[in-house]
């Protein structure tokens, strides 16, 4: 067997385009891949699911903004990511999956070869953006380039590459190759100039920025500054803006206060977000004259059609539309342009006008979420500027961090709200703390989210993270207690005997502390940031 193979091939390639760390569990099938790592100055992190791979993959994609690479063995191993793949689809962030498959010429034989798939690219197919068997070790490193070259110029999502065993195997002589860049589309000059119009005449402008914004900050910012538009995010769109400024609303789009003010606006203008029922919780957003700018075609009149469509990449489109704006939009609105680290100026009240709607919406929000708000506070005093946050699909998170835990930038703060799965905030935390290891992570979840990936505690012990993992005991599921609460149904299957987590955290190799006061979090948290490994801090708390 030639060293230099298929797995070198895929390894190589990936090298070539910047890749350093990659997620995945080694198996008997996927063991040519792992030949190349360490020459290839890749570095292979083991957690101890798939599934978990694949949301730290997210993790690290979504606060890096470099694509996450996932190594599966075949068949359950590949099987067991899907999830993960499935959320990322859902949550616009780029991700490789890479697995062996079986033999060339034995596709859908059924004769019972180990780990043997119907169908496993097929599987993918229907999750992902694209699955692709390749047929040689030439077509494999051509696949890992093409799979690249999707995650820039277009809407980012997963693609799963599957190489047959036999490919794997096989000797290449060949040379990794990067392909071009591929240019985002630009939009229309005419539409700007009408863009530009409607916002130059609008009294009561807003701005609504969601995940597809999350590389055009200073473009958002610069936008509103010119108008005095106060700025709504999606969850994926948090810290767009950030959380501090007097513009800024928060990540307030499924509060009814953040959509009668969408209705109230002469001008409103949507930067890459599909407004899904995920982000709007029911709700609808609608207004006199609608702006969307979306990187994806199809998403430019989804949920809420466009009275100006801008097609294109968030920063370049803003660049247009800021260079057609006149130099005062409005007699009495914001004069000028800032530098990003210029203070605020205005000169009417319309920072006014964003104050009173984002206490409008804290007001809402309030409303629901009892002492989440309290415990977020507590993360946040102890965390500094510049960390990140990982939630999950737990009330604490959507209840709480999403509208009480303020970030001020973008791709700090870790969930998702489209896919909404269980066991993310772990795998995702770790990362995240690989993909800006001078930033420090935290993370924030219920006792339900954090069991389905409580294995994920030896990974993190294993890269000795110094992260705090705060988990708010609810006994059990208690969104899901809530829901049947309100339909009339005796709780079933939601009142679950918790662990001693602080225990089963010490027998990991983590630290493990317990607290019943919100109050003491923050200095708990303080302390696990400067420890040596990671600190559980089981949190028993009456959260009603």
């Amino acid at each position: 067997m030639s060293t230099r193979n298929g797995g070198a091939a895929v390894v190589e390639t990936l090298a070539a385009h910047g890749v350093d760390t990659v997620f995945g569990i080694p198996g008997t099938h996927n063991l040519e891949l792992y030949r190349h790592l360490v020459a290839c100055g890749i570095r292979a992190v083991t957690p101890r699911h798939e599934q978990g791979a694949g949301y730290a993959a997210e993790g690290y994609a979504r606060v890096g903004g470099r694509p996450g690479v996932v190594l599966t063995t075949s068949g359950p191993g590949l099987t067991n990511a899907m999830t993960a793949a499935a959320t990322a689809y859902a949550e616009s962030q780029p991700m490789l999956v890479l697995s062996p498959g079986v033999p060339t010429g034995t596709e859908g034989a059924d004769l019972g070869l180990l780990h043997e798939t119907k169908d496993a690219s097929g599987a993918m197919d229907r999750l992902v953006r694209w699955s692709r068997r390749v047929e040689s070790p030439e077509e494999a490193a051509d696949a890992v380039t093409e799979a690249f070259a999707t995650f820039r110029g277009t809407r980012p999502r997963p693609v799963h590459v599957e190489v047959p065993l036999d490919v794997l195997e096989r000797a290449w002589g060949g040379s990794p190759w990067v392909g071009a860049v591929t240019a985002a589309p630009e939009p229309d000059a005419a539409d700007v100039r009408r863009a530009a119009t409607l916002l130059a005449r609008a009294r009561r402008p807003l701005v609504i920025a969601g995940g597809g914004a999350v590389d055009a900050a200073a473009e958002v910012r610069a936008l509103a500054e010119a108008l005095g538009a106060p700025v709504a995010t999606t969850v994926n769109g948090k810290g767009v803006l950030d959380e501090s400024h007097p513009l800024a609303v928060g990540a307030a789009v499924r509060l009814r206060a953040l959509q009668k003010a969408t209705a109230d606006s002469d001008a409103l203008i949507v930067v890459g977000s599909e407004l899904g029922d995920a982000d709007l919780w029911e709700g609808r957003i609608a207004a006199p004259a609608v702006i969307r700018c979306d990187i994806d075609p199809g998403q430019l009149h989804k949920n809420c059609p466009a009275d100006v469509a801008l097609l294109g990449d968030a920063a370049t489109t803003l660049q247009a539309l800021l260079a057609a704006l006149p130099a005062n939009p409005t007699s009495d609105a914001f004069v000028g342009t800032y530098p990003t680290n210029a203070p605020f100026v205005g000169t009417d009240g319309r920072a006014a006008r964003a104050g009173e709607l984002r206490e409008a919406c804290r007001a809402e929000a309030r409303g629901g979420a009892g002492a989440y708000e309290e415990i977020n506070a507590a993360v946040r005093a102890a965390l500094p500027a510049d960390g990140v946050l990982a939630g999950d699909s737990s009330q604490v998170t959507y209840l709480g961090s999403v509208h009480f835990f303020d970030v001020l930038a973008p791709r700090r703060f870790c969930y998702t709200p489209g896919y909404a799965t269980l066991g993310y905030g772990l795998p995702a935390a770790i990362g995240a703390s690989l993909a800006r290891p001078q930033a420090p992570v935290a993370v924030l979840l219920g006792d339900g989210a954090f069991m389905f990936s409580v294995q994920e505690l030896a990974t993190a012990v294993d890269l000795r993270l110094p992260l705090p993992i705060v988990v708010v005991d609810n006994g059990g599921y208690r969104e899901i207690r809530d829901q049947q609460e309100t339909r009339g149904i005796p709780p079933v299957g939601v009142d679950l005997p918790v662990p001693d987590l602080a225990s089963l955290a010490r027998a990991f190799g983590a630290l493990g502390v317990r607290a019943t006061d919100p109050g003491a979090v923050t200095a708990l948290v303080a302390d696990a940031l400067s420890a040596d490994r990671p600190t559980l801090i089981h949190l028993k708390t009456r959260t009603e």
